[in-house]
């Protein structure tokens, strides 16, 4: 078993959409990013990898041509893949996200709809906060979200 932890922020801006694990949240601002700047999904991305060793998003993701204005649940299925692919799966999400530019948490369902479609788990647990009128986020200037998993390495099943 691996434990990871991940985090992400951005700026609050006019004109941008505010996205949350591939669901857009009725906001006046939105977060302004290379890709969708969604931060749940990026932090969860950077604990996954972290928690097997394989560096960030910056490292997979980069802020190339390729990825602009990308899909961030998109990555975060492509992450899972990764991880698939040398033998890891996630057996849990456990994330908090900080803003106070509007309440989070009527997007709660659809939100772990999604994170559990894909990181192919049902144990997904998100956490809205504002921030109590402290810092960027609390200031509506900003939004970060922190996420911490646990990822198991597969059994081999078949003798040799």
């Amino acid at each position: 078993m691996f434990i990871g932890f991940g985090y992400d922020r951005h700026p609050l801006v006019e004109g941008r959409r505010l996205v949350l694990a591939g669901v857009e949240i009725d906001a006046p601002l939105g977060s302004l990013g290379h890709s969708d700047g969604d931060v749940l999904s990026h932090a969860i991305i950077d604990a996954l990898l972290g928690a097997v060793g394989l560096g960030d998003i910056g490292t997979w993701f980069p802020e190339t041509k390729e990825y602009k204005d990308a899909n961030s649940l998109d990555l975060l299925k492509e992450t899972v893949k990764i991880l698939e692919e040398r033998g890891f799966s996630v057996v849990n999400v456990d994330a908090t996200v900080v803003a106070s530019i509007v309440k989070l948490s009527p997007y709660r369902e659809k939100i772990l709809e999604n994170l559990k479609s894909a990181l192919e788990t049902s144990r997904v647990n998100v956490k809205f906060k504002s921030g109590n009128t402290l810092g960027f986020e609390g200031e509506e200037r900003g939004i970060s979200a922190y996420a911490v998993c646990l990822v198991e390495e597969k059994k081999c099943t078949k003798s040799i």
